[in-house]
């Protein structure tokens, strides 16, 4: 790595920090409002619970300190490493998420490695002829994957392939008492993987052509030609590789997404990752969980940022020479 990337890469990673910081505030003020907390919830689910027993063990908890205090006690923990427990699943924070951000990670790297590899072409093959045939195909697909609602689309493909044609199931991680083998869990991927791939294809494709139509009157691209520079050069050396750009600020923020989780997909096809697992853990009032998955969040949309401002660097010769 180039020494001149150095110290901005290492002021983005302290401006990140100072962000999960404030984040981090910003949430657990929220929570602290929220109506309701743990031992109200303990109190409700068993009456034998007295009035003493709620006001000894907030004490315990520490949940009769003000929430500032609170939240310092918790950032002092989270800083060695220990996010505490969840109340819903009885166990560790950090062991609750290792699944659920595996199988969300695995969901969300192939949608949008399917998604790119075929936007991408897509939008460069529109690009070469604006107004022509293909042009408006390639709209109209685009149209319609940013227009279509994501649990419709996902419904849809049930009905299709699980319910009329019976090649694959419905949902679910794995078959039910069946072998937990590679094919088995790639054959329940498949149609979670299509639903957000669809759906990420239409928004690809159209910033694609637009940044290559954009491209394609700059005054590099006519300078190029005229050294006599063949049409596949110009092409992939001068007008692609600074026409993906904007296409690597739009996937940076997609990074945020791949790891908190997509709600609506993951619940038509019960998928067990991190958007179904804050969803419960904000509706069961379980703030370390809750917590702990926002800030992943987060911190994932940082390092989406940071990786982009690499590829910026990679890309633009104007960036390397700042």
């Amino acid at each position: 790595m180039a020494l001149g990337l150095i110290r901005p890469v290492l002021s983005r990673l302290g401006q990140s920090v100072f962000v999960l910081l404030a984040m981090s505030f910003i949430v657990y003020g929220l929570m602290g409002v929220m109506p309701g907390d743990p031992i109200d919830l303990m109190i409700a689910g068993d009456p034998r619970l007295t009035a003493e027993d709620a006001i000894r063990l907030k004490a315990v908890y520490g949940l009769d300190r003000p929430w500032t205090e609170r939240w310092l006690r918790w950032l002092a923990q989270a800083i060695q490493g220990e996010f505490g427990y969840s109340r819903l699943y009885a166990q560790p924070v950090a062991e609750t998420m290792a699944p659920a951000l595996v199988n969300t990670a695995l969901l969300m790297i192939s949608a949008l490695s399917i998604s790119l590899a075929v936007a991408l072409p897509l939008g460069v093959w529109a690009a070469r002829r604006p107004g022509s045939p293909v042009d408006m195909l390639v709209n109209l697909l685009a149209f319609a994957s940013v227009s279509v609602p994501v649990f419709w689309l996902g419904l849809m493909l049930i009905v299709l392939f699980a319910v009329s044609l019976g090649w694959l199931p419905a949902g679910g991680l794995r078959t039910v008492g069946g072998p937990d083998s590679l094919n088995d869990r790639l054959i329940h991927l498949a149609l979670p993987v299509a639903t957000l791939a669809l759906v990420g294809l239409g928004q690809f494709a159209r910033h694609m052509r637009a940044a290559m139509i954009a491209q394609a009157g700059s005054d590099y691209i006519r300078t190029a030609r005229a050294k006599g520079c063949s049409p596949v050069r110009v092409l992939v050396r001068h007008q692609l590789r600074n026409a993906l750009l904007p296409v690597v600020t739009i996937v940076a923020l997609e990074i945020g997404g791949l790891f908190s989780g997509a709600l609506v997909t993951e619940t038509v096809f019960a998928w067990p990752g991190m958007g179904r697992l804050i969803y419960a853990s904000v509706m069961g009032n379980d703030f370390n969980l809750a917590l702990s998955g926002l800030l992943l969040a987060t911190a994932m949309t940082l390092v989406g940022s940071i990786l982009a401002d690499l590829a910026y660097w990679q890309l633009d010769p104007r960036v390397r020479g700042r």
